[in-house]
């Protein structure tokens, strides 16, 4: 499929094999050939650059674990759903992503003070909303010279593969997925708000057409179990023995850390609190247990976590128009015998 998303199972891996990262390609993977692709920077800049790969392979090389999370996780889960990928809990992972720093790129091009924006355009172009486009996104200058927002060119290891971005992406850790912007072909320096149509039009919790809402920005605080037992085929009901039960996962919360994980099985009504383990990264997610005492009879499991800022996963979300940040908390029926 063009998007797919992480099988449940595969979050037990601290850093998300290649294969099963979630993709979304929002329009189609563009022909690139790296041999001849330069990234420009231009604009409000004293030195406009052209960089090959091999250019910004020979400037300092970091390489840094970022949980990614598309701004629609969750979306198919809501009544009535809003028309568009409709993902359910899986838009997840966790990569190592190698690349420079776009800090350093962008001192050497040297911002004009008068720059409000960092205007990144991508090579995949197509048509939405009535409009032929290519793929762009903004930051303000503060944000995109933070320390840890990436010139990508590695997914753990290896160079990025074509549906991933090659030859080159932009990572924004603890922002949602939508904001790096993959095939970067140019960054521009502008004296305004960028009100293109993936900034203003799309990725903003809108209630009502009419209204246009905040903005989509850093990620929110879930976190999610890997299934215990073993599935029914047709309904992924979980199957499983009675007895001691160690239920693991994943929880992440943008910018923020995790500070408590709880595990409900009556389908939310009381909560026990997990063992949290130690971060896969400064803006990667935390890994959790918790022993659960499986009793004979069917059970809806829940799992919440708790940022550091108090901010806890709701177990109803509420709707918006265009499906964004729904961060509730994920059920899985279990049947214990």
């Amino acid at each position: 499929f063009r998007n797919r998303g992480i099988p449940l199972e595969g979050i037990r891996y601290p850093i998300t094999p290649t294969g099963m990262h979630y993709l979304l390609t929002h329009f189609d993977v563009p022909d690139v050939d790296a041999s001849k692709w330069q990234l420009k920077v231009i604009g409000l800049v004293s030195n406009n650059l052209s960089l090959s790969l091999d250019n910004l392979k020979r400037l300092p090389k970091v390489t840094m674990p970022v949980t990614m999370e598309c701004a629609g996780n969750g979306r198919a889960r809501l009544n009535p759903r809003p028309i568009s990928q409709p993902w359910l809990l899986e838009a997840i992972g966790t990569s190592e992503w190698g690349g420079t720093p776009l800090k350093g790129v962008l001192e050497h091009a040297g911002i004009n003070e008068n720059a409000q924006e960092l205007l990144f355009t991508g090579r995949d172009e197509g048509l939405q909303g009535g409009e032929v486009q290519l793929y762009q996104r903004s930051l303000t200058v503060a944000e995109a010279t933070r320390d840890e927002v990436l010139l990508a060119y590695e997914m753990n290891g290896a160079p990025l593969e074509p549906q991933h971005g090659y030859p080159l992406r932009l990572i924004v850790p603890s922002w949602y997925g939508m904001t790096s912007v993959k095939w970067l072909d140019s960054i521009e320096a502008i004296p305004r708000h960028f009100d293109g149509y993936q900034m203003d039009k799309t990725y903003r919790y809108t209630v009502t057409a009419d209204k246009p809402g905040e903005p989509v920005t850093t990620i929110k605080v879930r976190s999610l179990m890997v299934p215990p037992g073993i599935p029914e085929f047709l309904t992924r009901t979980r199957l499983v023995a009675d007895g001691e039960t160690t239920i693991k996962g994943r929880a992440w919360a943008g910018r923020q850390s995790i500070s408590k994980v709880e595990f409900s099985d009556d389908d939310g009504t009381t909560w026990h609190e997990a063992d949290l383990e130690a971060k896969v990264g400064e803006f990667a997610w935390t890994g959790w247990s918790y022993q659960w005492q499986a009793k004979p009879g069917k059970h809806f499991l829940h799992v919440r976590a708790t940022d550091s800022d108090g901010d806890v996963q709701p177990v109803a979300q509420p709707w918006t128009l265009l499906g964004m940040g729904n961060n509730m908390t994920q059920r899985v029926e279990v049947i214990v015998r």
